[in-house]
Protein backbone atom coordinates (compact mmCIF):
# COMPACT_ATOMS: atom_id res chain seq x y z
CA UNK A 1 0.00 0.00 0.00
CA UNK A 2 1.25 3.70 -0.79
CA UNK A 3 0.77 6.58 0.61
CA UNK A 4 0.81 10.62 -1.12
CA UNK A 5 0.34 13.47 0.71
CA UNK A 6 -1.13 15.94 -1.92
CA UNK A 7 -1.26 19.75 -1.32
CA UNK A 8 -4.22 21.13 -3.37
CA UNK A 9 -4.70 25.18 -4.28
CA UNK A 10 -7.00 27.75 -5.57
CA UNK A 11 -10.52 28.02 -4.47
CA UNK A 12 -11.01 25.04 -2.43
CA UNK A 13 -12.18 25.59 0.78
CA UNK A 14 -15.72 26.58 1.45
CA UNK A 15 -16.85 24.84 -1.55
CA UNK A 16 -17.16 21.63 -0.38
CA UNK A 17 -13.97 20.13 -1.52
CA UNK A 18 -13.09 17.83 1.96
CA UNK A 19 -16.23 16.21 1.74
CA UNK A 20 -16.20 15.35 -1.94
CA UNK A 21 -12.67 14.44 -1.28
CA UNK A 22 -13.40 11.83 1.22
CA UNK A 23 -16.83 10.56 -1.15
CA UNK A 24 -14.14 10.27 -4.15
CA UNK A 25 -11.96 8.46 -2.02
CA UNK A 26 -13.93 5.89 -0.11
CA UNK A 27 -15.31 5.29 -3.74
CA UNK A 28 -11.77 4.17 -4.74
CA UNK A 29 -11.27 2.46 -1.76
CA UNK A 30 -8.64 4.99 -0.23
CA UNK A 31 -7.68 5.55 2.75
CA UNK A 32 -6.69 8.95 4.74
CA UNK A 33 -8.01 12.36 5.45
CA UNK A 34 -8.73 15.57 4.05
CA UNK A 35 -8.07 18.83 6.12
CA UNK A 36 -7.90 22.83 5.34
CA UNK A 37 -4.83 24.76 5.81
CA UNK A 38 -4.57 28.14 7.32
CA UNK A 39 -2.71 29.13 3.96
CA UNK A 40 -6.12 28.45 2.03
CA UNK A 41 -4.75 25.06 0.79
CA UNK A 42 -6.01 21.64 1.21
CA UNK A 43 -4.09 18.78 2.48
CA UNK A 44 -5.25 15.51 1.30
CA UNK A 45 -3.45 11.78 2.60
CA UNK A 46 -4.24 9.02 0.74
CA UNK A 47 -3.26 5.68 0.67
CA UNK A 48 -3.98 2.53 -1.41
CA UNK A 49 -3.35 0.69 -4.54
CA UNK A 50 -1.59 2.74 -6.88
CA UNK A 51 -4.22 2.60 -9.70
CA UNK A 52 -6.26 4.42 -7.18
CA UNK A 53 -4.64 6.73 -6.05
CA UNK A 54 -3.34 7.45 -9.89
CA UNK A 55 -7.19 7.92 -10.92
CA UNK A 56 -7.71 10.10 -7.68
CA UNK A 57 -4.74 12.35 -8.06
CA UNK A 58 -6.60 13.24 -11.46
CA UNK A 59 -10.00 13.73 -9.48
CA UNK A 60 -8.07 16.51 -7.41
CA UNK A 61 -6.96 18.74 -10.06
CA UNK A 62 -10.70 18.75 -11.21
CA UNK A 63 -12.19 18.73 -7.52
CA UNK A 64 -15.69 19.29 -7.27
CA UNK A 65 -18.49 21.76 -8.97
CA UNK A 66 -17.43 24.90 -7.29
CA UNK A 67 -14.25 24.67 -6.60
CA UNK A 68 -11.09 25.97 -8.95
CA UNK A 69 -8.25 23.73 -8.44
CA UNK A 70 -4.87 26.01 -9.58
CA UNK A 71 -2.55 23.31 -8.11
CA UNK A 72 -1.91 19.97 -6.74
CA UNK A 73 1.71 19.39 -5.55
CA UNK A 74 2.06 15.80 -5.06
CA UNK A 75 4.53 14.34 -2.00
CA UNK A 76 5.56 10.81 -1.02
CA UNK A 77 3.52 10.41 2.40
CA UNK A 78 5.21 9.64 5.11
CA UNK A 79 2.38 8.49 7.78
CA UNK A 80 1.34 4.71 7.96
CA UNK A 81 -2.00 3.87 6.52
CA UNK A 82 -4.86 5.05 8.78
CA UNK A 83 -8.56 3.11 8.62
CA UNK A 84 -11.16 4.69 6.65
CA UNK A 85 -11.06 7.98 5.43
CA UNK A 86 -12.25 11.22 6.97
CA UNK A 87 -12.50 15.00 7.38
CA UNK A 88 -10.62 16.52 9.59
Amino acid sequence: MTCVRFLVSGRVQGVFFRASTCAEALRLHLTGYARNMADGRVEVLACGDDDALADFERWLHEGPPLARVTGVQRHAGDESAPSGFRVV
